[in-house]
């Protein structure tokens, strides 16, 4: 296959996707983008970091997707996007920062809708790490040092807040099966398990797509 391989995770809250993800860029030897592609959106667009902090991963009720996509085909120097809000100009550069990320070099992002930015991409590997409630719930209390009501409450909101990103930017459903190549439980695998399962399952989809 041509083009640069590109590993995305989609992860609930609790389920170590982020480490999973650190750990499959580690052992191919290229970079994980998780908060960076924030900093790198933000460098691109000229916008300010602090902006994309607070708007990260955050859904919207006012968003247009049909006047974003307008905008992208367009580019940034139409009216249409001086006038755009702000949180529709956050959206675009991370949408168009990813992209690039994409044509440079092989990596690994983590969240922020990478797959469905990079759905025409044919060398993406799009995936969705879950986990059991109580090992998700164990690890934010030690990760964050939480009591179980408040780790609980954490996990909760913060995959409604993921949940409903997604859903409200891209065609897709979070978490649904049908929108990724593959979904897997890091509680049945184990962070290494699941990494070693992710590279060979890439590994796989390439060799399968070269045919």
């Amino acid at each position: 296959m041509k083009g640069n391989l590109v590993i995305t995770i989609g992860r609930q809250c609790g389920s170590n996707g982020k480490i999973i993800g650190q750990k499959i860029a580690e052992k191919l030897g290229v970079k994980c983008y998780d908060k960076e592609l924030l900093n790198l959106a933000a460098k691109n667009s000229g916008l300010c970091e602090e902006l994309f902090e607070t708007h990260d991963e955050k859904p919207t009720s006012s968003f247009l997707y049909s006047l974003v996509m307008d905008t992208y085909s367009l580019g940034y120097t139409t009216s249409a996007y001086m006038d755009m809000p702000i949180n529709h100009k956050i959206f675009l550069a991370q949408f168009d920062t990813i992209k690039q990320l994409a044509d440079q070099e092989s990596c690994v992002m983590v969240g922020r809708c990478a797959d469905y930015a990079l759905a025409d991409y044919p060398n993406t590997v799009t995936v969705f790490v879950c986990g059991d409630d109580a090992d998700k719930i164990s690890n934010l209390m030690e990760r964050h040092n939480l009591d179980e009501a408040k780790a609980k409450d954490v996990m909760v909101k913060t995959d409604k807040k993921r949940a409903s990103y997604y859903n409200y930017y891209s065609s897709k459903k979070w978490g649904d099966c049908r929108s990724y190549d593959l979904c897997i439980n890091s509680s049945a695998v184990g962070i290494d398990g699941a990494v070693d399962t992710i590279i060979q399952f890439a590994k796989t989809k390439q060799a399968w797509k070269a045919r």
